[in-house]
């Protein structure tokens, strides 16, 4: 069988796009051979679209839409993920259901089994479970259908106890599939890919002793990332065909002898399909700025650019994410900021031909803390006025993004969200925090991989000690300890619920981790006021992480 993979980046809610995209896509994989064509899960609608299913028009539109498709749908069917009203009259109102369409009309449904709620996944909001997996009579073949977390149930995952009773893999074992079919829209983090290959997709196969297709959406909804990668696996396992990462992509690929297990073939792998460490990194923020911004209907984007390295980052991502040409970078200088801070922010301007501005601030500032002398009389200075700087460079920046119509891009990287090392209402301003899902040894790393082949950002932007200037030769670790780590504490005590005693008992110095961990537990104030940020790891700050503003546990 010749089946058609249909790798889409669709918006969520955008109806008529998504319809036009899938039947643009079928037809060109119908006429590349395709005797089956396969579309990622809620294709039709977008996902996620969270409540937006409670909106009454919206799934009786979504079914609409789908109705549409199956109408252009001829002799070769069309499996495509959409939403489905639950008529049963209990349980959740909805179905994520896969529509199986063939000649004009929706001829069979199968429905999700597994419903994850857990991290960013909260389906059980919205979604009834089916009870067991649909298989589908066609050409003579049994073809299971499945939908994203109905696979992920390899022992070895810790989401596998969230499941009781048979699973989908274990229901369709019994009977015999030739075909196992996979729609998907699983979000991408750091070293997924290989679980996703390995534990998941090759382990469906050797369980059902069929050929899987795996069809995943590409693409950047809200926080999160979808990476493609959609595959073929053999009943063995091994992989036939592998699309690309971070992009559309589309294929036709032939499963000879269907039903028995054929000689192993040489795969046909997309370049990018293989993972690679900081390639897919930046990929993934680039796609993920590049449709958080086009999605929302901006062209343009603003950054300021403080000469470090957490800035020049963002602004080669940026560039790449919009072209040069729609991307601004600003220098806002103070009284304090060093002479080679702005050089290195001009010199970065121009390494990626972006346009450059300078705003300089020392009068507005100086304007400010006149302003605020006859109150502020008798105390010392500190913080509240090194933070007026960062509050009137955010006014300053907001003000230009209002009257450009451009975004503005926030630069904290996840060290500084984790241990509030921002300011709220100045640098925080903006419409994306495009690396807040990255450590601060990892943003180093990253501008290393863009430097491999020539010198983008200045050498020494990233050679120098990392400083906000915001006060005479500061540097971050006056207050942090180095960033390596300070990272090394933060991906226990943040991403692995480890406690202080866990990290002390790990050798890291009992001082400083009660001194991080009460950063980390005191700043969840600032968190929840950010702008949202771009998921790359397991547990990003925002919609996955939910602790509590208002508590009083330490651990």
């Amino acid at each position: 069988m010749r089946l058609g993979l249909a790798q889409l980046n669709p918006t969520v809610g955008d109806l008529a796009g998504n319809r036009r995209k899938i039947l643009e896509t079928y037809a060109s994989l119908v006429a590349q051979g395709a005797e089956l064509v396969v579309f990622p899960e809620l294709a039709v609608c977008g996902y996620p679209p969270r409540d937006l299913l409670f909106k009454r028009r919206f799934v009786p539109d979504v079914t609409e839409s789908l109705n549409e498709i199956a109408a252009a749908v001829g002799a070769v069917p069309a499996v495509i993920g959409t939403v489905e009203a639950n008529p049963n009259g209990r349980g959740r109102p909805f179905f994520n259901s896969a529509a199986f369409c063939y000649r004009g009309k929706v001829a069979a449904v199968g429905r999700k089994c597994l419903l994850p709620t857990y991290d960013v996944f909260d389906e059980d909001r919205y979604f009834e479970p089916a009870t067991a997996p649909t298989i589908i009579d066609h050409a003579g073949y049994r073809i299971g259908l499945t939908i994203c977390e109905d696979i992920w149930t390899h022992p070895m995952l810790s989401t596998r106890r969230l499941y009781a009773g048979r699973v989908p893999i274990e229901q369709l074992a019994d009977q015999k599939c030739d075909l196992m079919l996979n729609l998907s829209a699983s979000p991408w983090h750091s070293a997924k890919d290989a679980i996703r290959q390995n534990l998941v997709v090759a382990d469906a196969a050797r369980s059902l002793h069929c050929p899987v297709v795996y069809v995943n959406c590409v693409g950047g909804n809200d926080e999160l990332i979808f990476d493609g990668r959609s595959l073929v696996c053999d009943a063995q396992g091994r992989v036939l065909a592998g699309l690309a990462a971070f992009a559309e992509d589309q294929a036709v690929v032939e499963i000879r002898n269907l039903g028995t297990n054929p000689p192993f073939e040489a795969p046909t792998l997309h370049a990018g399909f293989a993972p690679d460490e900081y390639r897919d990194m930046f990929d993934a923020l680039v796609l993920g700025l590049r449709d958080y911004a086009q999605k929302s209907g901006f062209k343009r984007a603003l950054i300021a650019l403080s000469g470090g390295i957490d800035s020049a980052v963002v602004g080669v991502i940026a560039a790449a994410a919009f072209g040069p040409e729609n991307v601004t970078g600003v220098s806002l200088p103070s009284s304090i900021s060093s002479q080679h801070s702005r050089d290195d922010a001009r010199i970065l301007a121009d390494n990626l031909g972006i346009r450059f501005e300078t705003i300089a601030i020392a009068d507005a500032v100086a304007a400010c803390e006149t302003s605020l002398g006859p109150l502020f009389a008798g105390r010392p200075r500190d913080v509240a006025e090194e933070n007026i700087q960062a509050r009137v460079r955010g006014v300053l920046m907001m003000a230009l993004s209002n009257k450009f119509g451009a975004i503005l891009l926030t630069t904290g990287n996840k060290s500084e969200m984790a241990v509030g090392y921002c300011t709220l209402y100045g640098d925080m301003c903006g419409g994306l925090a495009v690396i807040s899902d990255v450590f601060k040894t990892q943003v180093y790393a990253l501008a290393r991989w863009i430097n491999r082949e020539r010198e983008i950002i200045p050498r020494s932007t990233i050679e120098k000690p990392p400083s906000a200037e915001l006060r005479p030769n500061q540097t971050d670790q006056d207050s942090l300890p180095p960033y390596d780590v300070l990272d090394a504490i933060l991906k226990g005590y943040v991403e692995e619920g480890l406690s202080r005693r866990d990290l002390v008992a790990q050798g890291f110095d009992a001082a400083v981790v009660q001194d991080i961990a009460r950063k980390v537990d005191l700043n969840e104030y600032k968190r929840k006021q950010a702008a949202p940020g771009l998921k790359i790891t397991p547990l990003a700050f925002g919609v996955g992480r939910r602790i509590p503003i208002v508590q009083k546990y330490v651990s």
